[in-house]
Parts: structure tokens; C-alpha cells; sequence
């Protein structure tokens, strides 16, 4: 939407890391990308730019939204989630910066309270970052009883 680059994405991480706060990097493939076999190699490419940049992920958040899940009600397979999910951590784990232990990974794609429950149960989604369904009350308030549980 605002056009930014995965550099410019990673000085922005990196500044507010800087700055005291914990950035919250999201990272997703677009529709294009999953279809022809390239998701994961878009979302490597979007976390190599921060490491690139900054001195790792330890203690910091990254989250997965895939692209194509953003505002359409399309929703991540809990298999699919959890695929991405290990796949970056594993990427963390083997990079020169960071243990993938140390790093919570959200999912961001389409967390409705019906799927909220089977996604939080997956071993590599630490949490949600919640979009839409955060400005209806009802729907935000299952959603933390599926993780609660």
C-alpha cells in the first residue's frame, strides 16, 4: 500500500528497536507467490532484509500474515500456518542472528473465533495479531477464550 521495500521495512524494524520499543515484523507472501511454490522464499527474502539490518530477532515479534489472507475472510490452514510458522523460526534458528526459542511468532491472517482455537493449538503459532475481527467485541472476546483455553 505505502509502496515500502524490505529495506525500508528493516530500518523502520530497526529504528524502533533502537528506540526501546519491540517492533512487530510482519511478514507474507501474496496469492502469486503461494500458488507457484514461492511462498516461503518470499518470506525468507522479507526476513534476511532485517537481518541484513539489524542485530536479530532475539526477544523480538514477528508475524506471519500471508498477503492473500488480508481483508478477503481467506484464512491460513492451521497446517499451512504451522508449515510457515516452523519454517521461520527454523530460518531464525540458522541464521547468524537469534534463537528461534527467543522469538514470538503471530499469525495474522483472518483470525476469526471459528478458527482461532485450532490455530493456537498448532506447536509454532505463539499468538494472533488480530485485524478486523478486533472491532467487534463479541468476535474479539471468543477469540481470546479459544486461546485462554
Amino acid at each position: 500500500m505505502f509502496a515500502d521495500t524490505d529495506e525500508v521495512v528493516a530500518r523502520k524494524f530497526r529504528q524502533i528497536a533502537h528506540s526501546g520499543l519491540t517492533p512487530v515484523l510482519c511478514v507474507g507472501e501474496t496469492l502469486t507467490e503461494r500458488d507457484s511454490g514461492r511462498a516461503f522464499d518470499a518470506v525468507a527474502r522479507q526476513l534476511r532484509a532485517v537481518e541484513q539490518t539489524c542485530e536479530g530477532f532475539s526477544h523480538q515479534v514477528v508475524a506471519y500474515e500471508p498477503v492473500w489472507a488480508i481483508g478477503t475472510g481467506q484464512a491460513a490452514t492451521p497446517a499451512i500456518a504451522q508449515n510457515m510458522h516452523a519454517k521461520i523460526r527454523d530460518h531464525i534458528d540458522h541464521g547468524a542472528f537469534g534463537n528461534g526459542e527467543d522469538v514470538r511468532i503471530l499469525y495474522g491472517g483472518s483470525v476469526k473465533a471459528n478458527n482461532a482455537e485450532e490455530l493456537i493449538q498448532q506447536k509454532d503459532i505463539d499468538g494472533f495479531l488480530v485485524g478486523g475481527a478486533s472491532l467487534d467485541l463479541d468476535e474479539f472476546q471468543n477469540i481470546c477464550e479459544a486461546v485462554k483455553n
